[in-house]
């Protein structure tokens, strides 16, 4: 396939990349900084654009095959998640390709024996409040993209710990947040990128949301 990747310098778009190249993809990395692009390991499949992905065309998006949201945000830009979701949906209402594929965050994700939202917990804790913009503008993309049913579209949630590491045994879910055998809701970067590339390459879900987590 061509794999679009917005925020391919982050630490879930560097994880991606590298995984879609290792697999014989083709991979069109998207950042704002020629530095960090550059810095990607070289491969004859990768393809560089330093860009803003709001500026990306229709014609750019339809030359690949997938396009992966993994753009990472400053707090105070938070709105952003939404913002470009709304705008890439925009572009492709009815279109055939691309496919599309949101890394959301784990705050939309339900938990204990109320399954009320995650986010609802950071919220809950002062400690949060710098950072909580982030994860309540990735509910609001979420909220968004359940309404769209004429674009093919998957969103991907980690665990409460999103974190880089190498890939792990992994566990599936759906809308509840996952913890492993001692309690621990952590997903690393590698088992991200792992999860990413199996439902492109075979695609169970569409038009919903899953997440993943370290077993």
């Amino acid at each position: 396939m061509k794999i679009m990747i917005i925020g391919a310098t982050g630490m879930a778009g560097s994880a991606i990349t590298k995984l879609a190249l290792e697999r014989n993809h083709t991979v069109v990395a998207i950042g704002r900084s020629e530095e960090k692009l550059a810095a990607l390991p070289a491969n004859p499949n990768l393809q560089t654009k330093a860009k803003d992905a709001f500026d990306l065309t229709l014609s750019e998006l339809q030359a690949v095959d997938v396009v992966v949201d993994a753009m990472a945000t400053s707090p105070d830009k938070a709105y952003r998640h939404v913002d470009l979701a709304t705008k890439l949906i925009a572009q492709l209402r009815e279109q055939q390709r691309p496919r599309l594929l949101f890394i959301l965050g784990a705050g939309s994700l339900t938990t204990g024996d109320d399954q009320h939202l995650f986010v609802h917990d950071i919220e809950s804790n002062p400690a949060n409040a710098a950072f909580v913009a982030i994860p309540q503008n990735q509910l609001a993309e979420l909220t968004f993209l359940r309404t769209v049913t004429n674009v093919d579209w998957v969103g991907i949630s980690p665990a409460t710990n999103f974190t880089a590491g190498p890939a792990t045994p992994a566990q599936y879910g759906h809308d509840t947040l996952l913890t492993n055998t001692t309690g621990e809701s952590v997903t690393n970067s590698g088992t991200m990128a792992v999860a990413v590339l199996n439902e492109l390459e075979t695609p169970k879900h569409h038009q919903e949301r899953f997440t993943v987590a370290n077993q």
